[in-house]
């Protein structure tokens, strides 16, 4: 399987970067995971909220390996808990979507041309995480389905 995380923004705290790379690691027996950062827009130079989101809309479509499936996260999407993430990674496997896209927007969200290639859509709760949180967060989730899939042990 073949997983891309999208992320707008880069990280700048040394620990976020630390959190990521830890579980990239983790996830090399499993799978080739990759992150492609897109450089946040600033709405202000960009001539607004909307123009800002379909400027970075661009780089993240452009980010998508070409025949990937698109995951969407957005506090609207299916909520997933762990197992059923997991069998849900083997479902899209077993029909051949071994190629995922998984993309996290900016601050002010994803443009209309995202939500519209957009394959499904998935969230952690209604909650708002910061988008560096929110990266670390899906690796992990990422890792753990696999440990699931595998009937791996992992702590719970």
């Amino acid at each position: 399987m073949r997983i891309t995380v999208i992320a707008v923004g880069k990280l700048k705290e040394k620990f976020w970067t630390a959190a990521c790379d830890e579980y990239l690691k983790r996830l090399r027996p499993y799978a080739k995971v990759a992150v492609a950062e897109i450089a946040d827009v600033d709405p202000a130079r960009a001539g607004g909220v909307e123009a800002a989101r379909d400027r970075e809309g661009e780089g993240i479509l452009a980010a998508v390996p070409e025949g990937a499936r698109i995951i969407l996260m957005a506090i609207e999407g299916k909520q997933r808990s762990s197992v059923d993430f997991s069998r849900h990674l083997d479902e899209l496997a077993l029909r051949g979507d071994s190629d995922l896209a998984f993309v996290i927007g900016g601050s002010d969200g994803v443009s209309e041309a995202v939500r519209a290639r957009a394959d499904e859509t998935f969230s952690f709760g209604p909650i708002t995480l910061p988008h560096n949180l929110a990266r670390v967060v899906l690796l992990e989730q990422i890792y753990r389905a696999f440990k699931i899939s595998r009937g791996e042990p992992y702590h719970k």
